[in-house]
């Protein structure tokens, strides 16, 4: 099966995945989609090929040379951002992209724009795979996934490319920050590994987001609001006004790079009881806990305006920044910088706005730099993924392997 086929067939398969559930994996299309890969995996020759009960695949692909090679490992994440729609994901390949606008649904008038999106113009010539424009494409992470089998596959058919011994990971849930919780590190016995989970070609990322979630819960009083003077209480209006106190540009529309954020997910409210839900992130650690203690401080001022008790705050830490981690054993980076640029792919090194499965497991003793899949435009409609690029990737993988034999 070659990568594209690949790629189309893994996205027919459902896992979005929920936070709400309390379940693991958090829903069931990610332990449907986990048994497929796992008679694939079987099928194209991999070895130790196991699933445990949370829904996590490993395997290996036994060392072809009598070095001593350093045990690496490729991860990538089976769940799609629940965000957007994952069900039903209706993919379609433009071939020879021209370079002008998409129109992703006629019926909808659903268009991709170049003006909104100009990086896509980059990629004219090639075939990208787009969306209907009514769910997400699912290229964040099962461009990853599709790679990484690929380049097993290849190693396999090509003995004469001597490598060491190489771990494989699929993990669940990661889109909701949970990828690594039942990650067994130690069974994964690899010195490091690459997370194949960014976006454009070249990129190369070895530093993320700290990152936060938190729960702002606001407290009502409903009153028939013909003899509500002084009586009700609009948690409503409260958590608007809530919202309105948190700095007004320090949003994900207004910021980049290194430039840290609050971002409202999502509200739920009526006058008796409403909800915000928001995600804290920095990159700076020192930032990162300031920002968690303004989140508290404001909550204090609500209360104090409107009595004990009528706003609480949930804040439960994510993920840290692996730079702490990967620094020290740079020479991680180098190998897969100078891989890429011996393929004739320009490495594009910057900081995550966002995390990875890598992140977490950086700090649980198993160093993980994030490569790129390939995609744009992650958990939207307007998600697409150029087809040669998810080739590079699989070249990319291949080669990484290659070198460190030959260095070993």
């Amino acid at each position: 099966m070659n990568i594209t086929d690949r790629f189309l067939k893994y996205v027919s398969f459902h896992t979005t995945s929920d936070e709400n559930t309390n379940m693991i994996p958090s829903t069931p299309g990610q332990m449907i989609f986990a048994q497929y890969l796992v008679n694939e995996l079987k099928s194209i020759g991999l070895q130790e090929v196991e699933l445990d009960k949370n829904g996590y695949i490993m395997a290996s692909l036994p060392a072809n040379t009598d070095k001593s090679v350093p045990v690496i490992g490729f991860i990538a994440h089976m769940d799609t951002s629940p965000e957007m729609s994952g069900k039903h994901i209706k993919p379609r390949i433009i071939k020879n992209y021209d370079g002008n606008d998409i129109l992703l649904n006629e019926e909808e008038v659903i268009v991709l724009e170049t003006a909104t999106y100009p990086e896509i113009q980059q990629y004219t010539g090639q075939d990208i795979i787009v969306t209907d424009g009514t769910t997400l494409l699912g290229a964040d992470d099962k461009a990853g996934i599709a790679e990484i089998v690929t380049a097993m596959e290849h190693l396999i058919a090509h003995p004469e490319i001597k490598h060491g011994k190489i771990r494989i990971a699929f993990t669940p849930d990661e889109e909701i920050g949970q990828g690594a919780d039942h990650f067994d590190v130690k069974k994964f016995a690899a010195e490091w590994a690459y997370t194949m989970d960014g976006s454009q070609i070249g990129e190369l990322e070895y530093e993320n987001f700290n990152a936060a979630s938190a729960k702002v819960s606001f407290r009502g009083l409903n009153v028939h609001p013909g003899y509500a003077k002084h009586k009700m209480v609009n948690s409503i209006r409260i958590a608007h006004q809530f919202a309105s106190m948190l700095p007004r540009h320090e949003t994900p529309e207004h910021t980049e790079g290194y430039e840290g954020f609050y971002h409202l997910i999502a509200s739920e409210g009526s006058v008796e009881k409403s909800t915000l839900n928001y995600i804290i992130r920095d990159h700076d650690r020192d930032r990162f806990e300031r920002r968690k203690k303004e989140m508290q401080h404001l909550v204090n001022k609500i209360n104090a305006e409107f009595g004990a008790g009528t706003a609480e705050i949930e804040i439960r830490d994510q993920y840290y920044n692996m730079l702490e981690k990967v620094e020290p054993v740079l020479h991680i980076v180098h190998l897969a910088e100078e891989a890429m640029k011996e393929i004739g792919i320009t490495p594009h090194i910057k900081p995550i706005r966002g995390g990875t499965d890598g992140a977490r497991l950086s700090f649980e003793g198993l160093p993980c730099p994030n490569i790129f899949a390939g995609g744009h435009n992650f958990h939207g409609r307007f998600e697409y993924l150029p087809i040669p690029s998810m080739e590079k990737a699989t070249e990319l993988i291949v080669k990484i392997a290659q070198k460190l034999e030959e260095q070993s």
